[in-house]
């Protein structure tokens, strides 16, 4: 008897969007293998932040549809929210809580069992290095620390598919290099992750899979091998998308 293969993380299949006479997304057809790492690149304005808003229940779609492990986002969000860890680009947290009370917020609302939750949200204290900040609001945070609260939100319900959005923007090294410890290993025991990033260094680095979308639409899609095609994820994206200037800039720049 033949193995049927896993359903994907994430599909995806004709999700649109249009914002007045703006078309963000423009059909947008993806795949995300269970248990990839799966990075998203694209320019400013490329909608990126809108497919995944889409994809994860945040912002209805004009057409198409999004199913999470088999689960219509939209048919039954509930179920497929409950398999999301979302850190979004934009969404508010409730910063008038601190930052212990926020995390531990989030897992009630996922109704994790209540012996769990200190636990959880001490591991995730720890990890994030908001321990000292525990008790401060989290309107008092800086925008990495912000960063860090918003992602111990989004792990606390150990969730199967992970999306993230500029994750490591504002994170300091030494946080980020521990973050990135726990998402290879996340994936490694089967979770999938989604990041979308400006860095194409730390998408070549850590994904094995990657989409460039421009202008709503996916350029190129695949293995992070396959997409690269024997360049370096940089030159390919620069390639796909266009838009480099090759001057040296205006004359009254330069200083000799």
């Amino acid at each position: 008897m033949t193995e049927t293969a896993p359903l994907p993380a994430l599909h995806l299949a004709g999700i649109a969007k249009r914002f007045g006479e703006k078309q963000a997304v423009a059909g947008i057809d993806l795949v995300v293998p269970s248990g990839s790492f799966y990075g998203l690149v694209g320019p400013n304005g490329a909608g990126k932040t809108t497919t995944l808003s889409m994809a994860t229940g945040l912002l209805r779609p004009d057409a198409g549809t999004a199913w999470v492990h088999g689960v219509d986002v939209w048919a039954d969000p509930a179920r497929a929210k409950a398999m999301i860890g979302n850190l979004a680009d934009g969404v508010r947290l409730f910063d008038r809580l601190t930052g212990e009370q926020l995390i531990t917020y989030t897992a009630m609302m996922f109704s994790l069992p209540r012996e769990e939750i200190a636990g959880r949200v001490s591991d995730l204290l720890d990890l994030m290095d908001l321990r000292e900040a525990a008790g401060t609001i989290v309107a008092d945070y800086s925008a990495g620390m912000t960063k860090k609260a918003a992602l111990a939100c989004a792990l606390v319900h150990a969730p199967r598919l992970l999306v993230l959005d500029e994750p490591f923007e504002s994170v300091d090294p030494v946080s980020a290099a521990n973050i990135e410890d726990v998402l290879r290993s996340y994936t490694a025991s089967g979770g999938t992750v989604i990041v979308s990033s400006h860095s194409m260094d730390l998408v070549q680095r850590m994904c094995d899979h990657v989409a460039v979308i421009a202008s709503g639409r996916v350029l190129a899609a695949g293995t992070v091998d396959e997409v690269r095609g024997g360049e370096s994820l940089q030159d390919r994206f620069v390639t796909l998308v266009g838009g480099r200037h090759t001057s040296e800039g205006p004359a009254w720049l330069r200083q000799s």
